[in-house]
């Protein structure tokens, strides 16, 4: 860097004896005039742009949300608890009492776990159909049939839910027996 100005400052007077052609500095403040105005105009523009094409988006969106979500209200029905606080009480009770052997049967241990995945989704079959039921209160709300149907799916799920739970405790049992037997053998 030394060496550049050293130069420069011997070469002065051939550097500054050159001028430039008339008329430079006025077409140089053209052209930066011509910049600043494309700056401007090209921010502009893409604010312009930019706000389009959020408003599109967020058009879109909304079109696609109402579009999407009436079809989901329409297949979900309706449920025990919006016919009547009679029904509301036995939903509870009901949807409590699956909660309950659902957790109980999933903090049980299998041996096998693909056992586990199949009855598992064998218990989230029966709930399609409960969801089925709920689209025929939706069409007949007053419909004692469907109501007592849907009763008759919780009960049955309850049931089905103890056998299973029997089993997996009596196969527990017998496992634990098995295995404490071939300990007092070893012994």
């Amino acid at each position: 860097m030394k060496k550049i100005d050293h130069i420069i400052q011997e070469n002065r007077s051939v550097f500054d004896s050159q001028e430039p052609r008339e008329g430079h500095f006025e077409r140089f403040e053209q052209k930066l005039n011509m910049l600043q105005k494309r700056k401007a105009r090209f921010t502009l523009s893409f604010i312009l742009k930019a706000a389009a094409v959020t408003l599109l988006v967020t058009l879109s969106g909304l079109y696609v949300y109402e579009q999407i979500i009436p079809q989901k209200e329409i297949s979900n029905g309706i449920a025990l608890h919006q016919i009547s606080p009679e029904y509301n009480e036995v939903e509870i009770y009901y949807s409590t009492l699956v909660s309950q052997k659902y957790h109980e049967i999933n903090s049980l241990e299998f041996s096998d776990s693909t056992q586990k995945a199949i009855l598992i989704t064998e218990l989230n079959q029966m709930d399609s159909i409960y969801e089925n039921l709920k689209n025929d209160l939706k069409i007949n709300p007053t419909d004692e049939r469907v109501i007592n149907a849907m009763i008759q799916h919780y009960q049955l799920k309850v049931e089905v839910m103890n056998q299973i739970l029997n089993q997996l405790h009596q196969a527990k049992t017998i496992n634990q027996q098995k295995s404490d037997n071939y300990e007092s053998t070893e012994i």
